[in-house]
């Protein structure tokens, strides 16, 4: 597998990517996280413009010869401060003050695509903060698996709660 920067022609995949996320969220226990239109298309197409967004890919090889791309996972990366993560209540983060990458609107297709997602961002910045629904235990779960240190509630821009997690290297 490898990551590179989501491109416009990938958008109809992606898509496909967050509409089964959204499904196995609801079968899994966590219908309201992102309900059934999160997120939304034209927040979507501005993390690729903004190059911020990216996927997940695995080389398949052809009977004919050669290889194809298959887009395995999706997420947003960006390496700035986070408004929604200014306040942390009942904990605190791991480090304060050092600058920290944000992972959002992660959504794979299995295949351990979230976990090589989240090791290559960590890779990327050194410092990942990312936070989940309660409701949304295979997240969280993957999260212990990698390490992620459980530091605290954050609150979203309309007010939801979610839990929030940190890992450093």
């Amino acid at each position: 597998m490898k990551i590179r920067k989501t491109q416009a022609e990938d958008l109809d995949i992606v898509l496909e990517i967050y509409a089964q996320a959204r499904d196995f969220m609801r079968e899994t226990g966590n219908p309201t996280q992102w309900g059934d239109t999160w997120p939304p298309q034209e927040l979507i197409q501005a993390d690729i413009q903004q190059q911020k967004s990216y996927v997940c890919v695995k080389d398949i090889e052809e009977k004919v010869g050669g290889t194809t791309e298959k887009i395995l996972g999706v997420f947003f990366l960006e390496v700035a401060e986070d408004p929604t993560y200014a306040e942390i209540y009942q904990g605190s983060w791991l480090e304060e003050n050092r600058p920290y990458g944000v992972v959002h609107r992660i959504a794979s297709l299995g295949q351990g695509a979230g976990g090589f997602c989240l090791e290559w961002a960590l890779a990327e910045c050194g410092n990942i903060r990312i936070d989940t629904h309660e409701a949304n235990l295979p997240m969280r779960s993957l999260l212990k698996k990698l390490g992620y240190t459980y530091c605290g509630m954050i609150y979203t821009h309309d007010g939801t709660p979610r839990l929030a997690y940190q890992k450093t290297r």
